[in-house]
């Protein structure tokens, strides 16, 4: 009895280990992705749309909560310095929240990021992942990096109108974006998820997006305006007319430019996106890949889980 006894107040007592905390994390996430069968939409917040996130305007009403990271690189792997204002790299962490309302053909959104701005992760990712073990390239030098705490607030209001009778295609909003960094007023118009002739699985995407900007502490120099082109393609199973359970979306984006070289001319910018969708959650990655500069606005990435959908798995 006395050995019993020994045993069982050993393992109440011990500590959950790492190994613990894996499984409990893989158990979550098999738990939330076993839901509802529809794709979680996100908006992640500035600056990422001008690091080539996808900004298109949720559909669907959501409330979406995690982590979003964003990289600005001073020197490539040769060690020459973007040609910009900003004399240092950058490495924004926020955490994210974003808020979805639709009334009738009206959708709101308030999106939220703040959070410590670093040299690590993002350096890890970017020197020791990608370059070291993917690319077997050199680690990019880093220089004076910003140490702070930074936050950005969005909030937006978008009309959704029908496209060839298909409702909830087509959009046109204004929306702001404010903060630490930068401050932007902006205007978008698009399609999105336009249903593509007999190919009843894949969906296109499109958006113009103009914006006003202004400094803000963290970029005391961007650029007046900014001209804004996004396109991208999605496959899922869009048979049933509502969302699918799992969606892969593949996008490219050019951006007149954030920020300005020494003269105040814009310097223009072009990225390549992929996201993937599931139920309760949104993984999504940006890359400079197509201009494959390495430099300024370089990658970002954002991991989402919608908070309606695991409210749904505990009622």
């Amino acid at each position: 009895m006395d050995g019993t006894v020994v045993v069982k107040v050993e393992r109440r007592g011990s500590p959950v280990g790492w190994n613990g905390a894996v499984r409990l994390g893989l158990w979550l996430c098999l738990f939330i992705l076993l839901g509802r069968p529809a794709v979680s939409p996100a908006e992640t917040p500035a600056p990422s749309v001008h690091w080539g996130a996808l900004a298109y305007p949720d559909q669907q009403r959501t409330l979406s909560t995690g982590f979003t990271m964003n990289r600005f690189t001073q020197f490539n792997v040769k060690g020459e310095a973007y040609p910009s204002t900003i004399d240092e790299t950058i490495g924004l962490n926020f955490a994210t929240l974003s808020w979805t309302e639709r009334i009738g053909k009206w959708g709101t959104n308030l999106t939220v990021g703040a959070g410590p701005t670093s040299d690590q992760p993002s350096r890890f990712l970017q020197n020791d992942f990608a370059h070291r073990k993917i690319l077997h390239q050199e680690p990019i030098p880093v220089g004076q990096t910003r140490e702070t705490t930074d936050a950005m607030v969005g909030g937006s209001v978008t009309y959704w109108g029908e496209w060839l009778n298909v409702p909830d295609v087509g959009f046109v909003g204004l929306g702001i974006d404010s903060g630490t960094l930068y401050h932007e007023a902006y205007a978008r118009i698009g399609l999105r998820r336009a249903p593509v002739p007999f190919v009843p699985f894949m969906r296109v995407s499109a958006m113009g997006r103009y914006g006003q900007l202004a400094p803000g502490s963290g970029f005391q120099q961007v650029a007046g305006q900014s001209y804004l082109g996004q396109v991208s393609l999605s496959i899922g199973d869009y048979r049933s007319g509502s969302p699918p359970r799992w969606e892969l979306e593949v996008g490219a984006s050019i951006d007149s430019g954030l920020f300005v070289d020494r003269r105040g001319n814009s310097i223009e910018q072009t990225y390549g996106t992929i996201a993937l969708r599931g139920p309760g959650i949104h993984i999504e990655l940006w890359d400079d890949v197509i201009a494959d500069k390495d430099q300024g606005p370089t990658f970002g990435t954002t991991i989402l889980i919608d908070l309606f959908h695991v409210i749904e798995l505990f009622r």
